[in-house]
């Protein structure tokens, strides 16, 4: 399970370069087939193509290199010392494109395909494996690629085409995505067991307003809800830690260091007490995002269906 993201560099090809490569590659798989026969006319018959049409294919093929690969006898062929090297390359780079090939299309199978499905670390204790159970009842063999990451992190991903489909908070509105709301989930103001607050079962977002908060850092989704909230709420937070997940929050909350505001845990940690917050109204909106105008393989439109078909009811009880 990929947790963040890492930037590759590719290398690119000289203009040159390039241009040889595309000349050269409709012409490999002709070329092996030719050395493994040692015979131009029948290569031209097991591969069927006219044999006119593979000679001219080997003579262009030769002066793009600017060697020569074959040996001439009549109608036979053999291999140059230079075309026994070229071979030992083309057929480990058939065999490649052969592996890519089976790969691809094992990837878009609509029974044993693969989804590449980001959501929320807040998401995966509970709420995504439920969704994957549930899901894999219909479509037991779909594999799936997980990638537990912050909002904006999953966006860049969907965009580089790493990922399908994230899970996501806030909503994006983007020109150059497609987002659906799934389900909200009520924020609660964590505090410490032994807060002053912590008798009460309801509060208002107000009362916290000279308590030091532990909030998630910039650019996470819930660090601007909180933000924000506290905004409407009229006061700006202060923050004394910043982390990237939530229960490492609920931990600096039960040791004393601040305040927070949290989706319900999965599991209740002892040490704390969640407050149910009455104004102002504090909820995340949680929705599904994917690029605008990509086909999707059958494994991916059939999860995405599933994720919209539980529109309101995303999030366990």
């Amino acid at each position: 399970m990929v947790h963040q993201q890492r930037s590759q560099e590719r290398p690119s090809l000289s203009g040159d370069t390039e241009d040889m490569v595309l000349s050269l590659a409709p012409r490999l798989a002709y070329f092996a087939g030719v050395a493994r026969t040692e015979h131009v006319t029948r290569a031209a018959r097991e591969m069927r193509v006219p044999q006119s049409t593979l000679s001219r294919a080997m003579v262009r093929l030769e002066q793009d290199l600017g060697v020569d690969l074959f040996a001439r006898h009549g109608r036979t062929v053999s291999l140059t010392p230079a075309g026994r090297t070229f071979l030992t390359h083309v057929e480990r780079a058939l065999a490649e494109i052969e592996r890519a090939a089976d790969e691809v299309r094992a990837d878009a199978d609509a029974a044993t395909g693969k989804v590449a499905f980001g959501f929320l670390h807040t998401m995966g204790a509970e709420t995504v494996p439920g969704l994957i159970h549930a899901f894999r009842a219909d479509h037991p063999r779909v594999r799936f690629s997980l990638v537990q990451n912050y909002g904006e992190a999953m966006l860049e991903r969907l965009r580089a085409g790493e990922l399908d489909l994230c899970l996501t908070s806030p909503v994006p509105d983007a020109p150059d995505l497609v987002a659906r709301r799934l389900d909200e989930q009520k924020l609660r103001l964590v505090v410490p067991a032994d807060h002053r607050l912590a008798a009460r079962r309801r509060v208002r977002l107000a009362e916290a307003a000279e308590e030091t908060f532990v909030t998630l850092e910039p650019g996470y989704g819930l660090r601007r809800i909180t933000d924000d909230l506290c905004a409407e709420a009229g006061f700006r937070p202060r923050v004394a830690f910043e982390g990237e997940e939530a229960e490492t929050l609920r931990g600096l909350v039960a040791a004393g260091l601040g305040v927070a505001l949290l989706p319900p845990p999965a599991v209740a940690r002892p040490g704390v007490v969640e407050l149910t917050v009455t104004a102002p109204r504090a909820v995340r909106e949680i929705g599904v995002a994917w690029l605008d105008g990509r086909p999707d393989t059958p494994p991916v439109t059939a999860f995405k269906k599933f994720l919209l078909s539980r529109r309101g009811s995303l999030l366990p009880a």
